[in-house]
């Protein structure tokens, strides 16, 4: 489908999949919304931010996760959806993390209403949405690269 990009307001966003190594399985990181909708922390970049230090900031901010390592840009998704009337183009730069931390605080302020620890096949299953399902594949074979390299 062709959508009029000239009538869309453009938002540029960027988020982590972040993942830890527990018992020698990695465990990714979700969040709920308070629409119930599960996937990964993300959120506006301010003005003159890169996208990956904004990425790492909302993590921490959304999820109360510390000592985060950026391990490489995972992809680039975007999609259109309609906020009070008005057709928005968002672009959102996804990034892999890693951290040992496990302690998790969701904020509640913003709307997140749960953080979550998971295995893939169990993170799959629980995403909400087919591109953000797509970034989650795409994170679990740079966590094996990386795994094959160390």
């Amino acid at each position: 489908m062709t959508r009029n990009r000239g009538t869309a307001r453009d938002e540029r966003s960027a988020g982590g999949v972040v993942f830890r190594v527990e018992g020698g399985q990695p465990l990714y990181l979700l969040i709920r919304d308070s629409y119930q909708n599960w996937g990964f922390p993300k959120g506006h970049l301010e003005d003159g931010e890169a996208p990956d230090v904004a990425a790492a900031r909302e993590v921490t901010e959304e999820t109360g996760v510390v000592g985060l390592s950026i391990r490489g840009e995972i992809d680039t998704i975007d999609w259109f959806f309609k906020f009070r009337g008005q057709l928005i183009h968002k672009v959102c730069h996804f990034y892999l993390m890693e951290t040992a931390a496990s302690d998790t605080r969701p904020q509640r302020a913003e709307g997140i209403t749960a953080c979550r620890w998971t295995q893939f096949d169990e993170a799959e299953t629980l995403i909400s949405y087919a591109n953000a399902r797509e970034v989650l594949r795409r994170a679990r074979e740079m966590v094996a690269e990386l795994s094959a390299s160390a």
